[in-house]
């Protein structure tokens, strides 16, 4: 063989297995595509739906309590002293200690930059978040921390339990399951077929956005009253896509 021909050895080799390559690639597409074509051949594909109104069973809201003064000493105590005030509002009222939580304290100078800047003043925060299951207290809640000092009592969220949830879900399940059989079945009849079994499903599940309270007035007027606070309702859905087996 002459030394041209050697030379020219490696190029026809990857011609080659450029070649093989592809015909792999080709195959498997194919391949695939039969497949794809035989778990679809004898199935219809379903949607069924559920939804329900509820009434939400938890609350969250902040209550803090803002205090100004000439030395951060005097500022963190007097807040500490008000806010200690309210938890024990809060305690009377029946709220567990895993019902009141610290989020938030901080202690900082106030800052006057008329030319330069300089300390007037020390600010002091304390907040806290009450989760609770005792709807029935809510304004109570907000009227007496406002009595007892709170300057900062921020937006109340409604929701549903974790408990509440499974249980809806369930029920939900059940209910959109159901409808993609009747709906299934229905459709089986007018194309005379009939269903043999199920060959995959899947769920997905949504609600309504929290019901939110974005803002309440720490101040009361006592005479107006207790302040209203209602939880409404959110809606609740749940959607199963069940592939069925039809003969």
């Amino acid at each position: 063989m002459s030394q041209e021909n050697n030379s020219n050895m490696p190029f026809y080799i990857i011609i080659a297995l450029t070649i093989v390559v592809v015909l792999m690639a080709t195959t498997a597409y194919a391949n695939s595509q039969a497949a794809y074509s035989k778990e679809t051949e004898n199935t219809i594909q379903m949607t069924g739906k559920a939804e329900s109104m509820v009434t939400p069973d938890t609350a969250q809201l902040s209550i803090g309590v803002i205090i100004q003064a000439q030395n951060s000493s005097e500022a963190s105590q007097q807040n500490a002293a008000i806010m200690s005030t309210i938890v024990d509002e809060l305690k009377q009222l029946g709220l567990e200690d895993r019902e009141i939580q610290t989020s938030y304290v901080s202690v900082y100078p106030m800052y006057n930059y008329d030319g330069k800047a300089t300390i007037e003043g020390y600010s002091a925060s304390n907040s806290v978040q009450v989760t609770t299951t005792k709807l029935d207290i809510l304004s109570q809640i907000i009227d007496r921390s406002a009595a007892a000092g709170a300057n900062q009592i921020g937006g109340i969220q409604f929701t549903v339990s974790e408990e509440k949830q499974q249980e809806m879900r369930e029920e939900l399940i059940n209910e959109a399951v159901a409808d993609a059989s009747t709906k299934a079945d229905m459709l089986a009849d007018s194309l005379g077929v009939t269903i043999a079994g199920v060959q995959s499903s899947s769920m997905s599940d949504s609600s309504q956005p929290n019901v939110y309270y974005d803002r309440m007035e720490a101040a009361m007027d006592q005479a107006a009253g207790a302040t209203p606070v209602e939880p409404g309702e959110s809606r609740v859905s749940l959607s199963v896509y069940v592939t069925y087996i039809i003969n």
